[in-house]
This record gives C-alpha cells, sequence and structure tokens, in this order.
C-alpha cells in the first residue's frame, strides 16, 4: 500500500521572524501583511493563541487583547528562499515531493518503498525531523495513507506521527481541532458558533448542505476529510545543479580577460544542461580575491536559455558594476537549470504579437547592471496615509496585459516620495498664491479641505488635504501639516 507524508514547518513566516528577532521568544508574536495598526495577522505564535489573538484579526485588535504583542512582516521573497532550501534538504530523504501552494511551510513526502532503505519510517522521520532542526527549523512529520490525513495529523501534533492502517488514520483525524487546519476565520468564527471545534463534529454534517450553509472551501474540506477526495502527488523536479570551478595562475583585474574565463566554463556547462534537456535559468558565481574575501553575485536571463552570448551580456553588465577589493584569484560558477518547455523547442513564433520577450530581456540587463531589485511595481497596501497605501516590490515575471475598454481616460495622481515641500505662504499675495512658480501662474482655484488625521500609535499625523488649479491648468494635489504648520505638494492630477 502506497505511504505518503506530510512535512509541516509549522508557521515558516513566524519562524523566519522570530529568527529575526530571537529575544521575542517567549512573548506573544504574529506575522503581519503591514505593519501598520491596521494590518491583517497572518500567523500567531502560541502565546498569542492563548490570548485569543488569532489570523485574521486587525493588528491594533491584537494589540488591545495584549500590550505584549509584537509583530512584523516577512516578505513573499524570504519565504520563497526557505521553501527552496528547504525543498533541497527534503530531496535527500524523497526523491518525490510536492511543496504545497496554498500553505508554505508544508511538503507532501512519496514514502512508498523507503521501509527498504530505513529500518523503519519511524526512523525515516525522525531523520527529516532532525536535519530540519539543524538547519534552524521546526518541523513535525507525520506518515499516513492519504495526503489530508497525513496533512491533518501534522498540523496538530508535537511530535512525528506514524499510522499503521488507515483505519487507525481516521480515528485520530476526528479529534483534529478545526483551529489547527489552517481555515478560513470566517469559517471558522462560523464554525465555533455552532460548537463544532473538531473536524469529527464538522463530519458528522451532512454533506448536501455543506456548500449551501458554509462555502466552497467547507464543501471541499468535507469531502476531503472524508476520503471522497483524492489528487495524486505532483511533484517537484529535481534539478541537480551544475558546477565548475578554475583556479587563476595569476591574480586576475582585467574584466575582458574575466569574462574570458566564464566564456570557457559556461561552454562546458551549457552542454552537460542540454543533455540534460534543461535549459539555464540561473547562473551563481563567486570570485575569491587576492585578500581572502570572496564575492557572491547572481544574474539571470529573462527566460531559461542557453545562449552563452546572451549570457556573457548580462554578466559583463554585472561585473562592471562590481567594485572589488582586490584582484581575482579564483572562479566558481554554478549553475541552475530548468525543464525545457514546448514553447522553446518551437522554431517559428508569430511575429505579430508583442514581443514579451523582448520586454524581459531588458529587464535582466537592467538588474545585472544594477542589482537585481532594479525593476519593481507598485502593490497596493491598506495603509493610513497616501504614502503608505502602496509600495514596490521586485517584479520577477512580467503579466500579461488585459486592456479593459473605457469611454474616458481616466485622471491619475502623481504620487511624490517624499512629499516636496513648499515655501511659507504669505499672506500679503499681491498676485495670488504662487504655489508652482511664476511660469504656471497663480491660484485661481481650491477644493478642500480634507482632513486626514491619525497616527497616534506611532506619531500623530494631521493633515489638511487641498486641490488647487494654477491659471495654467495643472492641478496640484497638496497639504497643509497642521504639527510642523508648513505646506507640502503630494502629487499632480494627471
Amino acid at each position: 500500500m502506497d505511504r505518503m507524508a506530510c512535512v509541516d514547518i509549522r508557521g515558516l513566516p513566524l519562524q523566519l521572524l522570530l529568527r529575526r528577532h530571537p529575544d521575542w521568544e517567549a512573548r506573544p508574536v504574529a506575522v503581519v501583511d503591514h505593519d501598520t495598526p491596521l494590518g491583517i495577522v497572518q500567523w500567531a505564535n502560541e502565546p498569542a493563541a492563548a490570548r485569543r489573538i488569532l489570523p485574521g484579526m486587525r493588528y491594533a485588535a491584537g494589540l488591545s487583547l495584549s500590550r505584549e504583542l509584537r509583530g512584523g512582516v516577512v516578505t513573499d521573497s524570504e519565504i520563497g528562499e526557505a521553501v527552496t532550501r528547504t525543498l533541497h534538504r527534503l530531496w535527500c530523504f524523497s526523491p518525490r515531493i510536492e511543496p504545497s501552494s496554498r500553505e508554505r511551510g508544508v511538503f507532501w513526502l512519496d514514502a512508498t518503498g523507503l521501509r527498504h532503505l530505513y529500518p523503519s519510517l519511524d526512523v525515516w522521520a525522525s531523520g527529516i525531523r532532525e536535519d530540519l532542526r539543524q538547519a534552524g527549523f521546526r518541523a513535525v512529520v507525520a506518515v499516513g495513507f492519504s495526503r489530508f490525513g497525513s496533512y491533518a495529523a501534522a498540523r496538530t501534533s508535537r511530535r512525528n506521527l506514524v499510522f499503521q492502517s488507515p483505519e487507525q488514520e481516521r480515528a485520530y483525524l476526528r479529534g483534529v481541532p478545526i483551529v489547527r487546519l489552517g481555515l478560513d476565520p470566517n469559517l471558522r468564527d462560523t464554525l465555533f458558533k455552532l460548537g463544532i471545534e473538531t473536524l469529527g463534529g464538522f463530519l458528522d454534517l451532512p454533506s448536501a448542505g455543506i456548500r449551501k450553509r458554509f462555502s466552497i472551501e467547507a464543501e471541499e474540506l468535507h469531502r476531503l476529510a472524508k476520503g471522497d477526495g483524492w489528487a495524486p502527488l505532483v511533484p517537484q523536479l529535481l534539478f541537480e545543479p551544475v558546477e565548475r570551478n578554475e583556479c587563476f595562475d595569476y591574480p586576475e583585474e582585467s574584466l575582458d580577460r574575466l569574462l574570458v574565463r566564464f566564456a570557457g566554463l559556461l561552454q562546458s556547462l551549457l552542454p552537460e544542461l542540454s543533455a540534460r534537456h534543461e535549459m539555464l535559468r540561473s547562473v551563481r558565481f563567486s570570485l575569491e580575491l587576492d585578500d581572502g574575501s570572496e564575492r557572491r553575485e547572481e544574474v539571470a536571463p529573462a527566460v531559461p536559455t542557453l545562449d552563452v552570448n546572451e549570457l556573457l551580456s548580462l554578466l559583463r553588465l554585472r561585473l562592471e558594476a562590481l567594485s572589488l577589493s582586490s584582484a581575482a584569484v579564483a572562479l566558481k560558477v554554478h549553475a541552475v537549470g530548468v525543464a525545457a518547455s514546448q514553447r522553446q523547442l518551437v522554431l517559428f513564433h508569430d511575429a505579430s504579437r508583442p514581443d514579451r520577450e523582448a520586454v524581459h530581456r531588458a529587464f535582466a540587463k537592467v538588474r545585472a547592471e544594477l542589482g537585481n531589485d532594479a525593476v519593481v511595481y507598485a502593490r497596493l497596501h491598506d495603509g493610513h496615509l497616501p504614502e503608505a497605501q502602496y509600495g514596490w516590490e521586485p517584479l520577477h515575471q512580467l503579466p500579461a496585459p488585459k486592456p479593459n475598454a473605457v469611454a474616458a481616460r481616466p485622471l491619475v495622481r502623481r504620487v511624490y516620495t517624499p512629499p516636496v515641500e513648499l515655501p511659507p505662504r504669505d499672506r500679503r499675495e499681491p498676485d495670488g498664491w504662487l504655489i508652482a512658480g511664476i511660469a504656471d501662474g497663480p491660484v485661481e482655484e481650491v477644493i478642500g479641505p480634507q482632513l486626514v488625521s491619525g497616527g497616534w500609535w506611532l506619531r500623530e499625523v494631521a493633515r489638511a488635504y487641498h486641490y488647487v488649479r494654477t491659471r495654467s491648468g495643472r492641478w496640484l494635489w497638496i497639504y497643509h501639516d497642521q504639527k510642523r504648520r508648513r505646506w507640502f505638494l503630494q502629487g499632480e492630477v494627471q
């Protein structure tokens, strides 16, 4: 009979936050989506849960329950990097691993046949837990007979579990607290109001009315818990990196000669990737310098490729931007490949469509020259002040455009960061308020004020926003900071 295991690094973002602040270990701690009082709690540790601070509530609400609550933001890139590192460690225990796309830190492993390599599945599970502990993660491993059964056991147990029969697994599921399953907060609270706190009580509800009374998610959970749903393991493909090292006879300072060294190593790497039906996704290299230090960098093409010239152009841009403390004495190149897609094997493409790959190639050159965080996009946030209502995040993949037909072009506010301080306003201005200089003329129309106040939790803010139109037709978005008694230009309407 097939065996499946679930590895749960419980609250992976929470563990990453506690790594950053080890002094918070004994305090109630929460990971929030934004570091503001209006931020939503996404994960909470045991001391926070004991004070009824649960995912889904506002950070300010959590502070009202416990003044000792500490919170922080963990970015998607940090979580993704931790998942990738963990995946590489787990590949030492099973070749078939599927990371969860919904809950970061949850992995399913194929445990079938491993009893021939290990004395028992208990020993195998203990080895996984110990290996992750050495990596700095607290994890639980549950070995069962179904995807949901192993997941629920790993989520609710403090120690490894190995079920000996499907009946034992099903009996354990009935006592699982639903608060441990990461349900939608609204569904969780609704079940609590009905007095349903365990999975067994939820399973006793009639299947026919689950969707109507609750939601599609509740119906899916009910179906999986009863064993009516089955999904095969979709393992992440294992790609072994290809590495090459070269030590120089003499310290090397010339950029052109370094590129020749890179070209030689790449020409030996790429045929090996091609023989494995892979394309190069990224090149990580390290330069060992004559003063004993080491410089590590990474470049990635817009799309996986085997083109040496494209890679060398990116490496040239990256090397030109570096400032090395001394000459290089050794070079290590680490190439990561991915499976070649069917589209990459097509000889001819439709040239009438916009060349999105050219855009990605341009982005790759910008990243290579200015760093991996040079290409960003604006993401909306739930902020109180205008400048806190968006943030810049790295753009790794340009989404497909989805234009909408509009009858009239909307007005757009261009926001200045930071706001531009305006000169003090003279009460006896003979020609009106020259807010944008003589060329734009005086202010002829004012709309406002719109008052924005708050910030008592950090620094009190009191602003009066206005829209003003100058004689030249420009609409400016300004505000008066009542605390600092100054006028600022927040943005412009275009």
